[in-house]
């Protein structure tokens, strides 16, 4: 009993020095918010004691910012233009009154002009012989000859080659309106360049006529009568200047285009003549499509 008693007073006397000792072993453990808040930190220090919860740093330009709503103006009950503040409104804007037909605008500009675009192609097309566009005229057909050697069996009368008219509608076959064509391209529109803003016209003396060369008696059938020549006396530009063979071929720069001219033709062709050629041609150059076995004959 003695011995009972003395571990029950020890017991009590632990207790009570254990309930007297600060709270050192629980430091890794929070204590609660409003604790925290109510001891005084000089109270928290004096005890020797610290915790893990700490507040947050907060930045200390921290700035509320509240978002202010972007100006709208409305336009019309089915569009609004979203703007910043301050920016004037556009001509459409103002003077549109908000029809749908302005804001449709870009959208049916290209489509007028694609119609005319395709106007303007249908209107090739219709006047377009020798399955060319760039040639423009009429479909002849057979073109019957008075005399033994001439006619053309598949005659056109071109108004036009290349954008670039003829002073008249002249009738040939489409083997010469398309060696024309392409000499006009090749070479003549290089030759003259931006002089004059370029070539608008060409001057045509003949083309189709049922008669001799040089309409000499006895002579051979020209190349006239079977549709294969014609006679450039000259060209207007599109200033309105002019270029012609019996003023300009002596020298300067017009008689440099036109000795250009003449000599570039000189293979496409199958026969050129100019003012150095003979007293026949003294005004004008005579272009024809014929075949020679030595090759092209030029003068």
């Amino acid at each position: 009993m003695m011995r009972a008693a003395i571990l029950l007073a020890l017991m009590a006397a632990t207790s009570a020095a254990l309930a007297a000792a600060p709270d050192t072993s629980l430091r890794p453990v929070a204590r609660p918010a409003d604790m925290a808040a109510a001891a005084p930190q000089s109270e928290w220090q004096a005890r020797g004691l610290r915790t893990s919860i700490r507040p947050v740093a907060r930045p200390q330009n921290l700035v509320t910012v509240r978002a202010r709503p972007a100006p709208v103006q409305t336009v019309s009950p089915t569009r609004q233009i979203v703007r910043p503040a301050g920016e004037p409104a556009t001509r459409v804007e103002q003077n549109s009154g908000g029809g749908v037909m302005a804001a449709l605008r870009p959208l049916l500009r290209p489509l007028g002009i694609n119609r005319k675009a395709d106007a303007r192609k249908r209107q090739l097309l219709r006047g377009a012989v020798c399955g060319d566009p760039a040639i423009q005229g009429e479909q002849v057909g057979r073109v019957p000859g008075r005399i033994a050697g001439c006619g053309i069996e598949d005659a056109v009368k071109v108004r036009s080659i290349d954008g670039v008219s003829l002073s008249q509608h002249a009738l040939m076959d489409c083997q010469t309106a398309r060696t024309i064509k392409s000499w006009m391209q090749r070479d003549m529109a290089p030759a003259v360049g931006n002089y004059g803003g370029g070539v608008a016209q060409l001057r045509v003396a003949a083309h189709y006529a049922c008669r001799t060369r040089n309409n000499q008696r006895g002579a051979k059938i020209s190349e006239h009568g079977k549709g294969h020549a014609i006679d450039i006396t000259g060209f207007t530009l599109r200033d309105g200047k002019t270029i012609t063979v019996l003023n300009d071929w002596g020298g300067g720069k017009k008689g440099a285009i036109l000795r250009k001219m003449h000599r570039t033709a000189c293979g496409p062709f199958g026969t050129v003549l100019g003012p150095e050629s003979d007293r026949f041609h003294q005004d004008h150059f005579h272009f024809d499509t014929a075949r020679y076995r030595s090759g092209s004959y030029c003068r």
